[in-house]
């Protein structure tokens, strides 16, 4: 598939923001991080500014974007309706305990609910933007078992590196939070190497295969349906080289799992300060552009099937 910027971006951004709120909301509820004031306002208005520039960003690349929000009335029936009606609802808790947070600074009694009620709301809607792909048997290299939870475990790493790096900077709870970081990215490389290992073993579709007529290498198209590229091979039969995906799951691999953890290990060594701060910050800025490359690559290297229709050899 052809990788749009605004849908790398949304993904990548919501991700993280809602990665960042479920974490203070369950962290707030437990106890394990004060309710200081300014602490607050820079984690929710962090956490907050990634959802919504996310959810706007994902607009950018519909012909017309005003018409957005009729996507929300087919929620019975489509995963990207519910994940914009679940976009809106997660705002009602988060915001009511972001409220209590920094203007009361309590956590604790009904702003408690609120933020495991807005941590839940987090993790539902990632899962609902994770099923808009999942769900697409037409794309077998979306149609994964591992996809949904690589969402979820990749923005609950993202939005615990941003969690950490705020932590250092108002000295709040670090060795907590960076424990949970550096689980989070472990959990979430984990889960994504074996996305990788399942696709490049699994063959996907092939001409034989879709049509149920003979084997792989007997089916051929006699004669393609087209002379010239045109909108569907643009948009749905992106092509990226074997070398050059490999290239770059080694890239998303190190920047985004192997350095992050290596410098919370290092930040954990060397303890609170000016230091840990720094690697802290090294470590978010990795993180982005693993999880950039990551996120370009899950749409790069999907194909779908209506380009065997058009000369294909595999999906």
């Amino acid at each position: 598939m052809h990788p749009a910027f605004s849908v790398i971006f949304f993904t990548t951004a919501s991700g993280a923001g809602y990665g960042l709120l479920a974490l203070l909301g369950a962290f707030g509820a437990l106890g394990l991080l004060p309710a200081e004031r300014w602490f607050g306002v820079v984690a929710f208005g962090s956490g907050f500014a990634l959802i919504t520039a996310g959810l706007l960003s994902s607009t950018f690349h519909l012909g017309h974007p005003e018409r957005a929000w009729r996507a929300m009335t087919q929620w019975r029936s489509s995963w990207l309706s519910r994940e914009g009606v679940m976009a809106v609802l997660t705002y009602i808790p988060t915001g009511l305990y972001a409220i209590g947070w920094v203007y009361l600074e309590r956590t604790d009694g009904v702003f408690a609910a609120l933020g495991l009620a807005g941590a839940a709301l987090c993790v539902v809607t990632v899962y609902c933007t994770a099923m808009i792909y999942a769900s697409l048997n037409s794309i077998p290299r979306w149609a994964n078992p591992f996809v949904p939870p690589a969402y979820l475990l990749l923005g609950l790493a993202t939005g615990a590196l941003f969690l950490m790096l705020l932590t250092h900077l108002f000295a709040v709870n670090t060795m907590a939070i960076d424990l949970t970081a550096a689980l989070s990215v472990l959990f979430a490389a984990a889960v994504k190497l074996a996305y990788w290992r399942a696709i490049r073993r699994d063959g996907g579709s092939t001409a034989a295969s879709a049509t149920g007529l003979g084997k792989p290498g007997l089916v051929s198209l006699l004669d393609a349906p087209h002379t010239e590229s045109n909108y569907l091979l643009q948009e749905m039969g992106y092509r990226v080289g074997r070398k050059h995906a490999v290239r770059l799951r080694i890239i998303a691999a190190i920047t985004l799992f192997a350095v992050p953890v290596a410098l919370i290990l290092a930040m954990i060594a060397s303890g609170a300060g000016p230091l840990a701060m720094a690697l802290a910050a090294i470590a978010v800025a990795s993180a982005v552009i693993g999880i950039l490359t990551e996120r370009w690559l899950f749409f790069a290297e999907a194909k779908h099937t209506v380009t065997l229709y058009y000369g294909a050899e595999s999906v």
